[in-house]
């Protein structure tokens, strides 16, 4: 993923942010968010059982960025997306990303599901616990992927490259101390390593075991 513009790292950014409570919350029974996978024009959401891992657990939804006027949607949009395609049976589809079926979505047949009781709850509680800024975080959170049952990647975008850096972590350990020297880490060159598997990015720095 290279070259990405300012509005699209941004619009990333947010809907990542905006789903993050469904990794816990189930989009659907039984159904929940795995991962975001950050494209140039669309956003790739992952999603399986609560423990999902493999990629044959795995399926992902690549939604456009942006609808037929070409305004960009919404977070809450793609949420009702997503769980209007999570409720059926799985479209069929020969695509395939990173080992897991990739369904292409049609917004313009797709009608969102509702908003749930529990979508309004986080609304609150999101609002008020983590009210918006101007200044976004930095480096900016455009997606993650579970990987273990102890380790996900994340995708960062940072000045220093020409796209996304995926950091590859361990969900336990010396957290504090990781999250607060991850800034410097993914922005040291020596570190970057290519994955040819991993269309999202443009490199990867292994931090597992740091």
């Amino acid at each position: 993923m290279n070259d990405l513009d300012g509005e699209t790292v941004e619009q990333q950014a947010h809907i990542t942010r905006f789903l993050l409570d469904y990794t816990a919350v189930p989009l659907t029974e039984g159904t929940f968010l795995r991962g975001v996978l950050p494209t140039r024009d669309a956003v790739r959401v992952v999603t399986g059982v609560a423990d999902a891992i493999g990629p044959h657990e795995l399926v992902a939804y690549d939604v456009p960025l942006s609808d037929e006027d070409g305004e960009p949607v919404t977070a809450p949009l793609v949420l009702g997306w997503t769980r209007t395609l999570t409720s059926g049976p799985l479209p069929h589809t020969d695509a395939t990303v990173m080992g897991m079926p990739l369904v292409p979505v049609d917004i313009t047949a797709l009608e969102p599901a509702d908003s749930t009781r529990t979508d309004h709850v986080l609304r609150v509680l999101r609002t008020l616990a983590w009210p918006f800024v101007e200044t976004p975080p930095s480096p900016a959170l455009c997606g993650f992927l579970f990987t273990g049952q102890d380790s996900m990647r994340l995708y960062l975008a940072v000045e220093e490259s020409e796209g996304l850096i995926a950091a590859d972590v361990q969900l336990t350990g010396a957290l504090t101390a990781l999250l607060a020297a991850l800034p410097s880490l993914i922005g040291e060159e020596e570190r970057w390593v290519t994955d040819a598997s991993d269309p999202h990015c443009v490199h990867v720095v292994d931090l597992t075991s740091w």
